[in-house]
């Protein structure tokens, strides 16, 4: 595979960085990662060593305030400001890949980004596969905690309100020890503003989702302890699409494409590209 990165200018001038795993043969379709809270599109190499060898290019950029990007440690102004490197990225993407499928693949908070972008530009994909999406406000954050986020949003908007478990990311204990270590993963408590953000962004998913109707894929684990496993099923019963597939997968935590069975799910993505989207 070939492996290209680079960067780009987007959100109030801000500079993005964005890598790409290419097949060296036929591209089949694309995958666009769109990463979660925190981490960076370095974490997904399972999923590039995955699908790239089936033919598929896999392309991943650093949210606005993580990884390798420009910005504050997770901080936003608002929640659109993951928008528009997504929507900038996707066109250079269709310049690079014309007239290739493709796919979203947004994990956690990517999937909560991608869904909100999906409303209102769903016409850009193929379809999309949406892993542990972030729906609702986690059973751990207490109803103050979500008062004191919208006040700190507005008077202190960098103060840090939830910290992330990372025990919960994989059953696998080098993935979390990789993580812990990895000093481009975020590992301080998420912002007011960026906490304050996300619940609008629930808000509206939740009450919107009913305009999606593409292709989707929707895929969670069990035993999750980053967002509730019953998120999946809610976004499932709310989108229109005609072309719907929910999986679970029992004992699973928070990163499918990172625990031991991931084999299973890949599977899972394999067949319903194939079956539904691409082509041999």
């Amino acid at each position: 595979m070939i492996h290209i990165d680079g960067s780009f200018n987007s959100v109030r001038g801000t500079v993005i960085y964005q890598q790409s795993w290419v097949p060296e043969g036929e591209v089949k379709g694309v995958l666009v990662i769109v990463h979660g809270l925190g981490e960076h599109s370095g974490r997904y190499t399972n999923v590039v060593n995955r699908f790239v060898p089936l033919g598929y290019a896999v392309y991943g950029f650093d949210h606005i305030g993580h990884g390798k990007s420009d910005g504050d440690r997770e901080m936003v102004k608002e929640f659109k400001d993951f928008f528009e490197p997504l929507s900038t990225y996707v066109k250079e993407i269709k310049k690079w890949q014309p007239g290739k499928p493709i796919f979203l693949y947004g994990h956690s908070m990517g999937g909560l980004i991608s869904c909100n972008y999906l409303i209102d530009h769903q016409e850009e994909f193929t379809g999309a596969i949406i892993s542990a999406a972030l729906v609702r406000v986690p059973a751990n954050i207490t109803p103050m905690t979500v008062t004191l986020g919208k006040v700190f949003s507005a008077i202190a908007p960098k103060a840090g309100l939830v910290p992330l478990d990372a025990a919960g990311v994989s059953r696998d204990p080098e993935v979390v020890k990789a993580y812990v270590n990895d000093p481009l993963v975020f590992q301080g408590k998420t912002p007011a503003r960026l906490a304050a953000e996300m619940l609008k962004a629930m808000q509206r998913l939740t009450a919107e989702a009913n305009r999606i109707s593409l292709p989707i894929f929707i895929l969670q684990g069990t035993e999750d302890k980053l967002v509730d496993p019953g998120d999946a099923k809610v976004l499932y019963d709310k989108v229109s699409s005609k072309d719907k597939t929910l999986k679970i997968y029992p004992g699973f935590f928070h990163e499918s494409h990172n625990d031991p069975e991931r084999e299973m799910m890949f599977k899972d993505v394999e067949a319903w590209l194939l079956e539904f989207r691409v082509v041999n």
